[in-house]
């Protein structure tokens, strides 16, 4: 496994990469806030965000072995915890989503408490109404300080594409009106 230059993780990395349960522990640990906090931005749920989290430090298990060091590994873990949120989101309009409503609504599981309703205000703000890949984007990029190329590594697109949608952002954000506006 070759490693990015510029990786504060490495030295941990390896050893978790070689089972030192030790050396994994301390990894989680360090990212622990970054995944619950990614999740949270994305899915804009505290319960939503707990189980995001559980979920990939669960997978980090499965995964550590397959990290190829081509990326930063925060940039590497952000990939998983997006997808795992888009995995949730998936789900949520699957039956299941529908099931867990219904299950709210019956009185056998609960719903969100009233701090997720507080605390959401913020992402249920001019982020919240923006478009999909633009939000995504400004939660990678301005949330989780991802520089452009990272950012544009986990939604699969180029690094000027992640500009650009950053430049329109700031446009929609402030309320200036665009060119084909």
């Amino acid at each position: 496994m070759k490693m990015h230059p510029a990786d504060p993780d490495a030295d941990l990395l390896a050893g978790a990469v070689a089972g030192e349960r030790e050396a994994f522990r301390l990894l989680v640990e360090r990212h622990y806030d970054r995944i619950h906090g990614l999740a949270w931005q994305l899915t804009g749920s505290r319960a939503d965000a707990e189980d995001v989290a559980q979920d990939v430090c669960c997978t980090l298990v499965e995964r550590i072995g397959s990290f190829r060091g081509e990326a930063k590994f925060s940039t590497w873990l952000c990939g998983i915890v997006f997808n795992a949120c888009r995995d949730v989101h998936r789900r949520r309009r699957s039956f299941g989503g529908v099931a867990q409503r219904l299950a709210v609504l019956a009185g056998l599981a609960q719903g969100p408490d009233g701090r997720d309703l507080h605390d959401a205000l913020w992402v249920k703000s001019a982020i919240a109404r923006l478009p999909p890949a633009y939000r995504d984007t400004a939660i990678l990029v301005a949330g989780q300080q991802l520089t452009h190329a990272e950012a544009g590594a986990i939604l699969g697109v180029a690094e000027a594409t992640v500009s650009w949608r950053m430049h329109e952002v700031r446009r929609m954000v402030a309320g200036k009106p665009g060119a084909d506006d």
